[in-house]
């Protein structure tokens, strides 16, 4: 379910402890993904700027040339008995500023939660197929500028696989991709089209991870 929230006040005395040792500012967070060594995010930083309350990056701006953000990941360890993901975020721009995925320019760009088994070869051929998630389409968030609440079920049957098939038709796959999960976070891409293929803006804009709760 999507809904876009304001803010109160969220401690990390409120998370989990799983939440906790991927809080927001853990220098695990990576911006990605790293692929036999190729930063698919083009002129990112490896890693996002911790902040007070999160972290925090930039988009890269104006255009493509400048490069575009892909995947911003952690390893959480197993997720074995976990059941829901709650995001938190913050989008700022100047009004008129669009985000656009770089593969797929006239497309909405969106955000979407992702999870990635270990021991994934990405060629998606095989039971490769199945090593990595997005979160179900109704979860997925047009980028604009805002506070935003993302909430995602592990444990809901539309997950999608890199092929696009659910999570609702291999539930063992989806399970053990749960259990032995090397990568968890967010993805920069295409409302309708690729998930993670990268995202730039028209102008200055910012993102902030305020929380990221597992429960």
């Amino acid at each position: 379910m999507q809904r876009r929230s304001i803010l109160t006040c969220i401690g990390l005395a409120l998370l989990s402890p799983i939440a906790i040792a991927a809080a927001p500012g853990v220098p695990d967070w990576e911006i990605g993904p790293v692929i036999r060594g190729k930063n698919y995010s083009v002129g990112m930083p490896l890693r996002p700027r911790p902040t007070r309350t999160g972290w925090t990056f930039d988009f890269p701006a104006p255009d493509a040339a400048r490069g575009h953000v892909h995947y911003v990941t952690f390893r959480p360890g197993s997720l074995a008995g976990k059941s829901r993901i709650t995001v938190r975020y913050r989008i700022e721009a100047r009004p008129g500023t669009r985000f656009v995925p770089q593969e797929n320019p006239d497309l909405p760009a969106a955000l979407s939660l992702y999870l990635q088994r270990r021991g994934d070869t990405w060629s998606a051929k095989g039971r490769y197929e199945h090593y990595r998630w997005f979160s179900p389409a109704a979860t997925v968030q047009p980028l604009a500028p805002g506070e935003y609440e993302m909430r995602v079920r592990l444990d809901d049957p539309d997950w999608i696989s890199v092929m696009g098939r659910t999570s609702g038709s291999n539930p063992d796959a989806m399970r053990a991709a749960l259990a032995d999960a090397d990568r968890l976070g967010l993805t920069f891409g295409a409302l309708g089209g690729p998930r993670g293929h990268g995202v730039f803006a028209t102008a200055p804009a910012r993102f902030t991870l305020l929380a990221f709760d597992i429960r």
